[in-house]
């Protein structure tokens, strides 16, 4: 194959619908494969559980024979799971941490690797298998004409963004409550509701993003607002302490005792500024685009094969 016709490739994209959208990253990767010449559609999942997944079986299999794709790129392991059972095209799955860390759901996702032609983990060790690989999703820089939604900030106080939905019980809000209730005068906002624009806008407008999460895998907040120069507070879940190694402004917490992370949060906001999180993520290779270049390596690994 010559390398241009990487550029030709058409891809199907595989992920939950169950929101009635697609996760924002998700969206971003397949633009971002847009613009390095892919053919990209999205085949959409509505149902709970694996007999839930199980009733798109059929569907799939008509869009593939449609749309024709060179292969699947499956998001989370349910997903890839679905995406194995049609034998019509090759399968990649991107494991994203929920689908290998929650008791339920790891069973399907091991499953679901042993069926994959390729898989990609975004965080972890180093790859042991042959047709593996390690590869976070990237980000998009701001653009600078994020529009911040209204009456979100409240006046004379500092802006804490909590990095997810209160209601989410692996986010922990309790445990950022109680971190925040000591500092005087701070406002901690949820994070939920908002478009891709206005979070990046408040990314732009907070003082510092806080997160609890009990597990994660690469998580993209952490990422954005990195992009978006933001002073962090995290605990030590997925690949955090890697992605915020050296970057000033930003605290990754040894335990999960609420006065440590009260602690670490007060120096965060005597930063008083902007991160070099933008030139971090550029760094460390995170860029969307720069993201797309690595996955149409894999790609091309994969049908190589």
């Amino acid at each position: 194959m010559q390398p241009d016709l990487i550029y030709a490739m058409r891809i199907l994209f595989v992920a939950s619908h169950n929101s009635g959208h697609f996760a924002p990253f998700i969206l971003e990767q397949a633009d971002a494969l847009r613009k390095a010449g892919c053919e990209v559609e999205f085949f959409g999942i509505q149902g709970k559980g694996f007999s839930g997944y199980l009733r798109n079986l059929k569907p799939l299999k008509q869009q593939i024979r449609r749309f024709r794709p060179d292969f699947i790129h499956a998001h989370y392991g349910l997903s890839g799971l679905l995406a194995t059972l049609q034998h019509i095209v090759p399968v990649i799955i991107t494991f994203h941490g929920s689908d290998l860390n929650e008791p339920i759901v790891r069973p399907f996702s091991r499953l679901a690797m042993m069926r994959a032609d390729w898989i990609i983990r975004v965080f972890g060790d180093s790859p042991k298998r042959p047709n593996e690989s390690l590869l976070p999703c990237g980000v998009n820089l701001p653009s600078g004409k994020e529009q911040l939604p209204p009456d979100v900030l409240g006046v004379g106080k500092k802006h804490v963004l909590f990095a997810g939905s209160f209601s989410n019980p692996v986010k922990d809000a309790a445990l950022a409550k109680e971190a925040v209730a000591p500092v005087d005068d701070v406002q901690l906002i949820e994070l939920q509701g908002y478009s891709r624009e206005q979070v990046y806008a408040l990314m732009q407008a907070c003082d510092a993003l806080l997160l609890t999460s009990k597990s994660e895998g690469s998580p993209q907040v952490i990422k954005e607002a990195m992009a978006c120069g933001l002073p962090i507070v995290s605990t030590n879940v997925g690949d955090v302490a890697e992605r915020l190694k050296g970057l000033e402004g930003c605290f990754v917490a040894e335990s999960r005792r609420p006065e440590e992370i009260t602690r670490l949060l007060l120096k965060t906001l005597d930063f008083n500024g902007k991160t070099a999180g933008p030139e971090q993520i550029v760094k460390q290779g995170l860029t969307a685009d720069l993201t797309a270049q690595k996955l149409l390596t894999i790609y091309h690994q994969v049908l190589k094969k």
